[in-house]
């Protein structure tokens, strides 16, 4: 079985790496930037000159590219290709209805695809145990979990196109509250005169003691906002939020006052931050 990996950026990168280190598989790679196509070739990968290349060669065919218009972009050149019995499998982080909809263009060719975007950030990715959300047909799950494996120690399938990426919203949205309510809750105390370190102590000692505080409170501190997940990729993803939200017909108070604070973080230029630097749209 030959794999295929399309895109090497952040995430890409480790996760593709990932898969060359622990498979006896050919794994072909590509990427925009020839640089990181080099970077893997380096590691025992093959590269490829062109997505359409990687759909004619690699009987499983990996994404993880930023944005829906992206997999798009991608799909267009796989589809012309897409041959039966092959296997898609898109990682990005993108609206859930535009993977159901690309899932049934891709079984009119006769082949299968997933939607597997992963949680957990860089340092996760690079040590291969990120969380990874699956939707698709369970058997072709199965038949590729060898591969996710690699990637993942938490992989969960969780019902049909699309699946996946509904619970990968859920749970980033979730936490951009989490870390919103810490962000204000730290400018609360420390405008009140209490230490930052006091408020994270002090906030241990009951219910409100959370991963984003525990993580990200020395990092507030010292106003070090050096990227894991980026503003601008919880913007793009509390808005798809948004989005399915509203196609649902439900009305989500905490989902619109993120977005309007992470639409603040935009405007302002943090969107190449660490999330976390949206306490800077709520105390100043």
């Amino acid at each position: 079985m030959r794999i295929g990996f399309i895109g090497l950026g952040l995430m890409g990168e480790p996760m593709s790496s990932n898969i060359i280190k622990k498979l006896e598989n050919e794994v072909l790679v590509f990427d925009i930037d020839p640089e990181k196509v080099k970077r893997m070739e380096s590691i025992g990968a093959i590269g490829a000159k062109s997505i359409k290349e990687i759909g004619e060669k690699a009987d499983v065919v990996i994404s993880m590219v930023p944005k829906s218009e992206h997999v798009q972009s991608v799909y267009n050149e796989l589809l012309e290709v897409a041959k039966e019995n092959q296997i898609f499998i898109d990682m990005s982080t993108i609206d859930p209805g535009v993977s159901a909809q690309l899932a049934k263009s891709v079984k009119l060719k006769g082949a299968s695809m997933l939607d597997a975007p992963v949680v957990k950030s860089v340092p996760a990715a690079v040590a291969g145990v990120l969380g990874i959300y699956v939707g698709g047909d369970e058997e072709t799950y199965k038949s590729v979990k060898f591969i996710l494996d690699c990637m993942g120690n938490n992989i969960i399938h969780l019902g049909d196109n699309g699946s996946g990426l509904v619970m990968k919203l859920c749970h980033n949205t979730l936490v951009s509250q989490i870390q919103n309510g810490v962000n204000e809750m730290i400018t609360l105390s420390q405008k009140s005169g209490i230490p930052t370190e006091d408020f994270i102590k002090a906030i241990s000692y009951g219910g409100g003691q959370n991963f984003y505080l525990d993580g990200k409170g020395k990092a507030i501190m010292d106003n070090n906002f050096a990227t894991a997940f980026s503003v601008e990729n919880m913007h793009k993803d509390v808005h798809l939020t948004g989005k399915l939200s509203n196609e649902l017909g439900l009305n989500l108070p905490g989902v619109k006052n993120v977005q309007s604070v992470y639409d603040e973080a935009i405007n302002r230029g943090y969107g190449k931050e660490d999330f976390c630097a949206t306490i800077k749209v709520v105390r100043d």
